[in-house]
């Protein structure tokens, strides 16, 4: 069984910023992609970013390309969100999760491609 456990959220201004972390346990971290989702109220869930099992490879949504970077330290199971110039609309609870697949080939944008998933962490941006 693998758990996730993310950190970091909180209520912050707009053009600010945060890192979220999320700590990983039960599996080989190492060997799986992640990736970070979001749920606003209302709202569908949405891809954020995602990083492959050994951190060469990254992908993000065109809504957060070059605010967001995605990372990873397979020494402290760990993958962390840094945000920059937060925006009111990325208000959201975030989610980070892992990939089903061993060392997929091609980073996945697709929750149903995630098997296990946080609990989510509060994002709030105020304008």
């Amino acid at each position: 069984q693998v758990q996730l456990v993310e950190s970091g959220g909180r209520l912050v201004q707009a053009g600010g910023s945060l890192r979220l972390s999320c700590a990983a346990s039960g599996r080989t971290f190492s060997s799986y992609a992640m990736g970070w989702f979001r749920q606003a109220p209302g709202k569908e869930r949405e891809f954020v970013a995602a990083i492959n099992w050994n951190g060469g490879s990254t992908t993000y949504a065109d809504s957060v390309k070059g605010r967001f970077t995605i990372s990873r330290d397979n020494a402290k199971n760990t993958v962390y969100l840094q945000m920059y110039n937060l925006k009111p609309e990325d208000t959201a609870l975030y989610y980070c999760a892992s990939d089903s697949r061993y060392r997929r080939l091609r980073l996945s944008v697709s929750g149903v491609d995630y098997d296990y998933w946080g609990q989510g962490t509060q994002v709030t941006v105020s304008s």
